[in-house]
């Protein structure tokens, strides 16, 4: 076909308003450039910038997201997942909650790659892309010691996700090689009320100096109570430390001293176990750690400063 005419055609199609079907196209390859990205609680601060970072990654390498909110993630996680591979998806990506081993299975038989951000599966071999939590965790712990903490809390929801529970057994071992005494509180959703109530419970113990909150938004939360209900001066006599740098916590409010989850290296990491994935089906599964980074603002004491 001459360009000439080639540039008509095209031309009688953009009047027609004519548009390329690319399901109907994926037919043909049994494979469409579709994405399934799939998480829960995508309202929190983090995971929305995780989804604005990875939708924007995939788009700009020429694919196409379907996203599922698996609000209710116990029990319609598998359901979501079933109904993806239904569009002939070429991989799901599990950004938050944990997938059941079953529907993973049948992800993997039916030639549809999975791969996780940061959770494991240690039963099954995924490609996983996760942030070093355990860095991150033993850091915390020793920016608190650094500051002169002496009876360090740490404070957590009642989640027990592999991100979570590497930082706190982390922080927690790192403290007992220092012999410091670490009061741990696991309880409710990983929210900012959470945090508030964690303080009141925890500086009631007028002793305790410095404290570890497992995410930022906890973080905030404990903050408030902290000055507000507790009468503390942070960072003064209490040390506050956090984990991802959501917008928030460089607020002036807060300024809060935490460890940030670099959205665009893992982007990266997951656009590279696509493209490998793509290229090399049966390909050995790579876990991709990505480092933390330790961001220094304002509510934890300088090392040296008296309390």
């Amino acid at each position: 076909m001459s360009k000439d005419a080639r540039l008509r055609i095209f031309a009688a199609a953009d009047r027609l308003g004519y548009r390329v079907n690319r399901l109907a196209q994926s037919l043909n390859s049994a494979r469409s450039n579709l994405i399934g990205l799939v998480g829960t609680d995508l309202q929190q601060p983090f995971h929305a910038d995780l989804l604005a970072t990875l939708s924007g990654a995939l788009l700009a390498d020429g694919f196409q997201c379907m996203l599922l909110n698996a609000a209710n993630a116990e029990h319609d996680m598998a359901a979501l997942i079933a109904r993806v591979l239904e569009y002939r998806v070429c991989a799901i990506v599990v950004m938050t909650g944990t997938p059941s081993e079953h529907i993973v299975l049948e992800c993997l038989n039916n030639g549809v790659p999975v791969i996780l951000i940061n959770k494991l599966l240690p039963k099954l071999a995924l490609d996983t892309v996760i942030s070093d939590h355990a860095s991150g965790g033993r850091l915390a712990a020793e920016q608190l010691l650094a500051a002169g903490c002496r009876r360090l809390a740490i404070v957590s929801s009642a989640a027990r996700t592999a991100s979570l529970t590497g930082r706190i057994k982390a922080f927690r071992t790192r403290a007992a090689t220092a012999r410091v005494p670490v009061r741990v509180w696991q309880q409710g959703p990983t929210d900012y009320r959470t945090g508030y109530e964690a303080a009141i419970a925890v500086l009631g113990d007028a002793s305790v100096d410095g404290a570890f909150c497992v995410t930022d938004l906890l973080a905030l939360g404990f903050l408030d109570a902290a000055r507000h209900e507790c009468g503390r001066r942070v960072p003064d006599d209490l040390s506050v430390i956090g984990f991802d740098d959501i917008p928030q916590a460089a607020w002036s409010a807060y300024r809060l001293t935490t460890f940030r989850q670099p959205t665009v290296a893992l982007a990266a990491a997951m656009m590279q176990a696509i493209r490998r994935r793509a290229a090399t089906p049966r390909a050995a599964p790579r876990l991709a750690t990505v480092p933390v980074e330790l961001v220094v603002r304002a509510t934890v004491r300088a090392p040296g400063a008296s309390s």
